[in-house]
């Protein structure tokens, strides 16, 4: 019976012949043809490359370098250019169209995660999880839109023949549509790929979630006023340019080790020049009634406006500081400023402290499935995930910050049609109808003939 080398471990083997545990893992990558320990045969490679001195490379090889470094750089010069232009076009040309971008970069950033995971699908001939992944992103952006729509057109969708149905029963034509989708995955369950189709399954729904439902509150942001979404994504991305300069400038302490290059001083310095930031651009946004007024027209632009009762949290007030104790009798001081100033210092306080821990996360990620960008949408800049992934989280905390220290609470056309419609029966509803056109009457607003009738 032949014997084991001596000093050496027999892995085990399971049933099929196969190593098990971490021995099995290891000889996976590394298959070894030569007889010996594998921490002699490794030795034994180093000394050789230690001792093999590094060819310099020659003229032609470093011009091929500079020749792929300048391409490259002017790759990401010109599409850097089109994005900007692309960006603030849409910004001037009305809301319409930044809830286009919004969409298309909702879309395109779930693709590219859901990517990761549709390669081994495609490995294994799983046809129905690709499919599944887009309709459980077409249901999801139904019922997110639907309650968009209806949020803030009432008055517009519950008095159309058509549309009144569909709004009042979005939200249960909503949970059946997913439903049918999670029917469907139970059933297209196969033997010996349940784990990985559970597995792609809780994917798909991380990514519905950080990507999808947040891009819906960015998007809500535009509804309540451009400046809510200019604002905070302005932030992102000032707040992002100078933690790189005063990375660069100062940097000498390591911040997190998913990100090497991040450093304290460029973290602190960002946050620093980012509230200087915040402070310049909403006195320049709250000048424009087009930025701070919530939509009620969505062919507006920048050039024909808005027009709406200004929130107060953007109309100057002046603070009367209180009397201190070692100053002269009746000396007073006073600061003047608008709300959203101070507002503007919260915002920039997370897109500085918070919001760069959005990328963190986008960073472990790639790590842990080995790759340098979610994908390659953008032409020099990788994919659409890499450059938003801060944007997200942001957007979201913009949405729930405005909702709950600046939203001004009062009735509206929709809110009115809503309660009408859903609350009273057709005999109520008529009543109150004929009871408006007395009040309008009596109020000379509308002629005598409509009391009449």
């Amino acid at each position: 019976m032949a014997r084991s080398k001596r000093g050496g471990k027999s892995p085990m083997k399971n049933a099929n012949g196969q190593l098990s545990g971490s021995e099995g893992r290891r000889s996976s990558f590394s298959d070894k043809s030569e007889e010996g320990s594998p921490t002699r045969t490794r030795a034994q490679a180093q000394a050789k490359l230690a001792a093999v001195q590094e060819k310099p490379a020659t003229a032609a090889e470093k011009q091929a370098e500079y020749e792929k470094k300048k391409a490259n750089f002017w790759t990401r010069t010109f599409w850097t250019l089109v994005m900007i232009s692309g960006f603030f076009g849409a910004l001037f040309m009305g809301h319409i169209y930044m809830i286009a971008i919004v969409t298309a970069v909702q879309i395109i950033s779930f693709k590219e995660v859901i990517a990761i995971a549709n390669v081994p699908s495609r490995a294994r001939s799983l046809r129905s999880t690709k499919s599944l992944n887009w309709y459980f992103l077409a249901s999801t952006m139904y019922f997110l839109y639907g309650e968009s729509v209806i949020y803030y057109f009432k008055h517009i969708v519950l008095v159309d023949k058509v549309l009144l149905p569909l709004a009042t029963h979005h939200r249960f034509i909503s949970f059946v549509l997913y439903v049918f989708g999670f029917v469907y995955f139970v059933a297209s369950l196969q033997a010996g790929h349940y784990k990985f189709q559970f597995t792609n399954f809780a994917w798909t729904h991380m990514a519905l979630y950080l990507i999808v439902v947040q891009a819906h509150f960015v998007m809500n942001n535009i509804f309540e006023g451009m400046i809510w979404f200019f604002l905070p994504a302005a932030l992102v991305i000032t707040n992002d340019i100078f933690a790189y300069i005063c990375g660069i400038a100062f940097g000498r302490t390591q911040l997190i080790k998913l990100s090497p290059k991040k450093t304290v001083e460029g973290f602190v310095g960002a946050w620093i020049m980012t509230i200087i930031f915040s402070f310049l651009l909403v006195n320049i946004l709250m000048r424009s009634k087009y930025f701070i007024c919530p939509v009620n027209d969505l062919g507006a632009n920048v050039f024909s406006g808005l027009k709406c009762d200004v929130n107060p949290v953007f109309l100057p007030r002046t603070y009367k500081l209180p009397e201190f104790f070692f100053l002269p009798p009746n000396t007073n001081f006073s600061l003047t400023f608008a709300p959203m100033q101070l507002h503007a210092l919260a915002l920039a306080t997370f897109a500085s402290l918070i919001a760069p821990f959005g990328g963190f996360f986008a960073s472990g990620l790639k790590r842990t499935f080995k790759i340098k960008d979610f994908g390659d949408s953008i032409p020099g800049h990788g994919g659409m995930t890499d450059r938003m992934d801060c944007q997200f989280i942001m957007g979201f905390f913009a949405y729930m910050y405005f909702h709950t220290f600046i939203e001004v609470h009062k009735v509206t056309l929709g809110s009115v049609l809503e309660t009408a419609i859903t609350s009273l029966n057709p005999e109520e509803q008529v009543e109150l109808v004929k009871s408006m056109c007395r009040y309008l009457s009596n109020q000379g607003i509308m002629p005598e003939e409509v009391r009449l009738y």
